[in-house]
C-alpha cells in the first residue's frame, strides 16, 4: 500500500460534463420511481435514458406549406 499513488483529478477530467437542466416536478418524481425502483441513482437513470435517446434518434423534416 505504501508504493500506490494518491490520483487527484480536477472536475471534468474525467470524460463527463455537468450541467443544469429545468424539468417539472412530476418528471422528477417519475425518474426517482423508476430510478428507485432499478436501483440505479437518478443521474444513473438520466444517463442510461440519454444514451437510448440519442442512439434511436431520427430526426424527420417536415415542410411547411
Amino acid at each position: 500500500m505504501a508504493n500506490e499513488k494518491l490520483i487527484i483529478k480536477k472536475r471534468g477530467e474525467d470524460g463527463y460534463k455537468n450541467f443544469s437542466i429545468r424539468i417539472s416536478n412530476e418528471t422528477v418524481q417519475k425518474l426517482d420511481d423508476i430510478s428507485k425502483s432499478a436501483n440505479l441513482s437518478r443521474n444513473e437513470l438520466i444517463q442510461i435514458m440519454l444514451d437510448y435517446a440519442i442512439e434511436n434518434c431520427e430526426i424527420k423534416l417536415i415542410l411547411c406549406c
